[in-house]
């Protein structure tokens, strides 16, 4: 089993910066994309922003201009650098590993934005 491992999240001031990390327990072969992902309570999840293996990016229209999803030289550990957070961002947000066969969620790390 496949763990995937998110943190970077917590409590900051709109118009603040978080940056938030994804870690695998152990290594994924044949990876297609990165994505990360957010949902709040009671909502569907959304697709924040996207990294292919090839190192193509895609963003919500939300979010575009301001997040920023990168990976590290290893190609070990996928980033999600956020700037200029608002309140509506609020959320939980999850990592997911998509491979040919299938997909890996992380648990999700908290992100919360307010004064």
């Amino acid at each position: 089993q496949v763990q995937l491992v998110e943190s970077g999240g917590g409590l900051v001031q709109p118009g603040g910066s978080l940056t938030l990390s994804c870690v695998a327990s152990r290594s994924i072969f044949n990876i297609l994309t990165v994505g990360w992902y957010r949902q709040d309570p009671g909502k569907q999840r959304e697709l924040v922003a996207r990294i292919t293996s090839g190192g193509s990016t895609n963003y919500a229209d939300s979010v575009k201009g301001r997040f920023t999803i990168s990976r590290d030289n290893a190609k070990t550990t996928v980033y999600l650098q956020m700037n200029s957070l608002k309140p509506e961002d609020t959320a939980v947000y999850y990592c997911k590993v998509d491979v040919l066969t299938r997909g890996y969620w992380g648990q999700g790390t908290q992100v919360t934005v307010s004064s």
